[in-house]
């Protein structure tokens, strides 16, 4: 049976949340992720770079590429028609959730409190983006949330970095963490890619 999209990236356990102002950076990010035995990159809607850099990455078919803050119909369509094979927002917002759904794209919204995440079940969906983890309550919130809702799991992200991020990934509920702590513009560019690949084979090295 082919593996789904929820397996591979549960068993990948890191998202990067990647924004790009270069688009020189976007070669070299495929790059660092590929050599790290990562798949899956997170392209936020932060800079007007992002549809390109989408466009860029979904030619290349390398990675698994994704639209990050995404926070309307419109950019979910843009992102989708650019080669987005999935969507995440920050917030839970009806219209993207059904669309991507309708579509047959995976999609991440964002959902910290019972009502969002009972709406986002109502939806159809069991993963929801935990967004800003550290403000709403991070690890401890997580472990209660997950009592009422043991079926669904979270993507934390915000404020989960290289000192917390295995903390997050030990409880079951957690599919996955995401953040720019995992690649950075501004690593990649810095020496080609160097520095960021070293980075992140240590912290692959974290994992299970």
């Amino acid at each position: 049976m082919a593996e789904t999209f929820k397996e591979r990236l549960g068993k990948e356990q890191l998202l990067p949340l990647y924004t790009v102002n270069d688009l020189g950076s976007v070669a070299l990010a495929e790059a660092v992720l590929s050599e790290n035995n990562l798949s899956f990159i997170e392209v936020t809607y932060r800079s007007d770079l992002a549809s390109q850099a989408i466009q860029q990455l979904a030619d290349r078919g390398k990675l698994v590429v994704g639209a990050g803050t995404v926070r309307d119909l419109d950019t979910a369509k843009d992102a989708i028609d650019h080669g987005a094979q999935f969507i995440v927002s920050p917030g839970l917002s009806t219209e993207v959730v059904n669309y991507c759904l309708k579509e047959d794209i995976p999609v991440f919204p964002g959902a910290v409190t019972p009502s969002e995440i009972m709406q986002a079940m109502d939806l159809g969906l069991d993963v929801v983006k935990f967004f800003p983890a550290n403000v709403y309550g991070g690890m401890s919130a997580i472990k209660s949330l997950a009592g009422p809702f043991f079926d669904i799991q979270f993507i934390p992200t915000g404020g989960v970095n290289s000192d917390n991020f295995t903390d997050y990934l030990a409880n079951d509920a957690v599919l996955a963490v995401g953040g720019s702590f995992i690649l950075s513009e501004k690593e990649v560019l810095k020496d080609e890619g160097k520095t960021a690949s070293e980075k992140l084979a240590a912290l692959t090295k974290q994992l299970h």
